[in-house]
């Protein structure tokens, strides 16, 4: 115990420091210039593209009343149904247009980026590893680009990011109050994707290698904790995978059981460039090899590993095909932890030896920042090619999906009393009559043809199509057409009965407009 003359000093010496500002705190946490950045990543142009198909299903369904839109999942999509309920409140108080509907994604791509830091900053001890591996997830192309997209992949990613945080601080000291965030944010991911419960392989890795080096000190409580904590995540998941279950064969039919050849190259799908990818992997071998935390490194990779092998594995296994980039997103962030690591460790390196060899400190920082820089450039180099292709969207044939030129096309030449016939049954798939409904102007209704009920009467994604076209052709004099893809001959692109009615009716349409992947037709029948 010092004197009191000492504690007065001290006291005194800690009053004369300078305070630190609110606003220079903040900016000095690891976490926040990663958020910044894929802020700005996933804002940039946010509103271009047009929604795509998939985007189109988030908005035909979060617009629906909540009764109609829990009646719909009991038929299709029920595992997008956490995600499809929190864009109806989204929706609800900022609206539907384009920049709403995705602005979601850029939050929570943000806070991945966030969470990120900071796992890499728990799993290293490093603020260069912790800042670097939360600019390295900006990178890869896929992650801007569901960045910016209407759909629950971001969401995931960030739930995911945020379940090896948590997990990461309750292995450091266990109790119910740093598990309880760790559930909430599993049960979140599950209920917006049930694939990224696959995490858990990778987990479980993780933990075992927790214990292997904490060891003898580890605590045995971990052994019971961990699994109960997934217990308890995986109770608000299990409705979804009730409904998800009956749902899989009408929902991923179309994804083909994966080969050990797209096992060995799924990186460069995972990453959606394969020169990012190829960066991203030197980084992780730096941290794997380089003499410090190359425990902490090897948990991060199995974060990153396990679950695309364990979703390979089911894919192989079983009847349904799970093994698809977006749907293996949330291991992204893993992998940043990893790059980032090896950036640290450079870092530190190349300090170490700068002060061996004698140089002055500030020296040895400057040259170690420098390579610093250099690592974290090499990715974002590497992307700058792939990168108009970031905001790529589905495609019928190559091209995009026109629905708002499409929609430009029937409102300029709209009469009252028009109707329109869309693609339905088989090809619902492609969302045409909602893609096209989207961007049509308030005061522009076509009735719809060919159509027995409405989607939200069908309890469906699209309308369901009439058994007898010629009881659902209705007395309008002129029909809008929209077909899939660039044809001169609309009326041979439909149903072979809707285009006999039609055919019959109207004849051979006025005008036909290809717009580049959609067809769009006028049929007057006093023309």
């Amino acid at each position: 115990m010092g004197s009191a003359p000492s504690r007065i000093a001290e006291e005194t010496k800690d009053l004369m420091k300078p305070a630190v500002h609110p606003v220079g705190r903040l900016l000095g946490q690891v976490w926040v210039w990663p958020a910044v950045v894929m802020l700005a990543v996933g804002g940039y142009r946010l509103g271009t593209p047009d929604l795509w198909r998939d985007e189109i299903a988030t908005w035909t369904v979060a617009t629906r009343s909540p009764g109609d839109l829990l009646r719909l999942l009991q038929h299709v999509d029920a595992s997008n149904g956490a995600y499809y309920l929190l864009m109806h409140g989204w929706t609800a108080v900022f609206g539907d247009s384009t920049v709403s509907l995705r602005i979601p994604s850029v939050l929570a791509m943000a806070g991945a980026a966030a969470f990120v830091a900071l796992t890499a900053q728990r799993l290293f001890g490093n603020r260069v590893a912790a800042v670097g591996a939360g600019l390295l997830l900006a990178v890869p192309p896929e992650i801007s680009r569901y960045a910016q997209e209407a759909r629950s992949y971001a969401l995931v990613t960030c739930a995911i990011a945020a379940a090896s945080y948590f997990l990461l601080r309750a292995l450091e000291r266990p109790s119910w109050r740093r598990w309880a965030p760790y559930c909430v944010a599993m049960a979140l991911a599950g209920a917006g994707h049930l694939v990224s419960f696959s995490t858990v392989a990778g987990q479980v890795a993780l933990l075992a290698l927790h214990l292997w080096r904490t060891r003898p000190e580890a605590d045995r409580r971990l052994l019971w904790q961990y699994p109960l904590a997934v217990a308890v995540a995986a109770l608000p998941v299990l409705p979804v995978v009730l409904l998800g279950s009956r749902q899989s064969d009408r929902q991923l039919g179309w994804i083909p059981a994966p080969s050990l050849r797209g096992l060995a190259f799924f990186g460069e799908r995972l990453f959606g460039s394969e020169a990012v990818f190829y960066a991203f992997v030197p980084l992780a071998l730096l941290a794997l090899a380089l003499p410090g935390r190359r425990v902490r490194a090897w948990q991060a990779l199995m974060l990153a590993e396990l679950p695309v092998v364990g979703v390979w594995l089911v894919s192989r296994l079983s009847d349904t095909s799970y093994f698809l980039g977006r749907y293996l997103l949330f291991t992204v962030p893993a992998w940043a932890v990893l790059a980032g690591g090896g950036v640290g460790a450079v870092y530190g390196a190349v300090r170490a030896l700068a002060r061996r060899r004698g140089r002055k400190p500030r020296g040895a920082v400057v040259a170690a920042g420098l390579l610093t820089v250099g690592l974290l450039a090499a990715p974002a180099v590497a992307a700058l090619p792939e990168q108009p292709a970031v905001r790529y969207v589905g495609s019928h044939n190559g091209s995009e999906e026109p629905f708002k030129a499409a929609a430009r096309e029937i409102a300029a030449g709209y009469r009252s009393g028009d109707g329109m016939a869309a693609p339905l049954g088989d090809q619902s798939w492609a969302m045409a009559w909602p893609g096209v409904s989207y961007y049509l102007p308030s005061d522009v209704r076509p009735r719809p043809v060919f159509v027995a009920q409405s989607a939200d009467d069908a309890e469906e994604l699209s309308p369901t199509p009439c058994p007898r076209p010629a009881d659902c052709l209705g007395g309008a004099s002129r029909i809008w057409l929209v077909v899939l893809g660039d044809t001169q001959d609309p009326l041979g692109a439909m149903p072979t009965d809707q285009a006999q009615v039609l055919q019959t009716q109207y004849g051979a349409p006025d005008r036909v407009t290809p717009l580049g992947g959609l067809t769009v037709a006028l049929l007057d029948r006093d023309a």
